[in-house]
């Protein structure tokens, strides 16, 4: 699936902070998308294609798709810590949590 990541400013600016594609698990290959440097504290925002991702593997939806494009706003207080943002999704409902 592909997913773009932003950090998002004071003043409403969106950063791109990467596009990325995950594997046939589901996850990134490269690990972690915030690393070093980049992984300060703020707001950021997961887009998830979700639409796009379930056409291309022929999974069946309605000709609208119910879930597209999935946006997903969360914050980082403490860069010391891990955080694992996962997507759980389906063609017709998603959840999401802090992982470990």
């Amino acid at each position: 699936m592909r997913i773009l990541l932003h950090k998002l400013l004071d003043d409403g600016e969106r950063v791109l902070v990467g596009e990325f594609f995950t594997n046939s698990d589901g996850r990134l290959p490269g690990g972690p998308a915030l690393k070093g440097v980049d992984f300060q504290v703020g707001v950021y925002e997961w887009t998830f294609f979700a639409g796009d991702y379930f056409a291309r593997i022929g999974t069946p939806t309605s000709g609208t798709p119910f879930l597209d494009v999935v946006p997903l706003r969360f914050g980082i207080d403490n860069p010391e810590d891990h955080y694992h943002v996962p997507l759980l999704v389906s063609p017709w409902s998603f959840s999401t949590y802090r992982g470990s």
